[in-house]
């Protein structure tokens, strides 16, 4: 028997990540053409099985890319949405709107190549963003027990989800790809016996993206 079901569906291409630029709050301007398109996409698919077995809520952190693609989703299913600050993603400090090419130069690769040092002045640690992240996503998930539940994430936020219900110990140098409005599906599992474990469903799904003109590869 499935008891919660949370499905993250990363943001469509954002004008940020066309651009190569950190897409921090000051520099996240929404998503391109491409990525409405994108979110247009995920939101019909959740739409076919909300039919079917109603999503209840979604949940959206607080930069333009992620609003636009939570506002498409709940706009599609009919289902309150919440802007939520524990969806936010890492803190870049002074990187936040320079290129990330120029960035992972400057600090020797990117977030994930030194977990515990800041990639710039006034950056999270990828492994201090992952301690945070995971602590609010598990409050998020207590408040929302029983319920199928929807989040516009960030593809950090999807890493998050994997670490803290896989238990993977944070600063594995392991990873996971994550396009954009990809659909990851976690379900809590409880069985006649009364024991409970979360199973991860599905993990970067784009078959809904198909028939999209495809993003060039960086």
């Amino acid at each position: 028997m499935i008891t919660t079901e949370l499905v993250f569906v990363r943001h469509g291409q954002a004008q940020c990540n066309a651009d190569g630029l950190v897409g921090g709050p000051r520099t996240c301007t929404g998503l391109t053409n491409l990525g409405y398109a994108q979110a247009e996409q995920a939101a019909r698919r959740l739409a076919t099985e909300h039919l079917k077995k109603p999503f209840d809520v979604i949940y959206t952190g607080p930069r333009i890319r992620l609003v636009q693609t939570g506002e498409i989703i709940a706009q599609t299913l009919q289902i309150p949405v919440h802007h939520d600050d524990r969806l936010d993603g890492p803190v870049h400090g002074d990187a936040d709107g320079r290129p990330w090419d120029a960035v992972k130069t400057a600090a020797d690769g990117g977030p994930h190549a030194h977990p515990d040092t800041p990639w710039a002045n006034g950056s999270d640690t990828w492994n201090g963003f992952l301690a945070r992240a995971s602590r609010n996503l598990s409050q998020l998930i207590k408040e929302n027990h029983g319920k199928r539940v929807v989040f516009a994430a960030h593809g950090e936020t999807v890493i998050t989800a994997h670490t803290l219900l896989l238990g993977i110990p944070i600063g594995s140098p392991a990873g996971f790809t994550h396009n954009h409005a990809s659909i990851t599906r976690w379900q809590h599992h409880r069985n006649r016996l009364g024991q409970t474990r979360w199973m991860l469903d599905r993990h970067n799904d784009t078959e809904h993206l198909s028939l999209l003109t495809p993003e060039p590869t960086p």
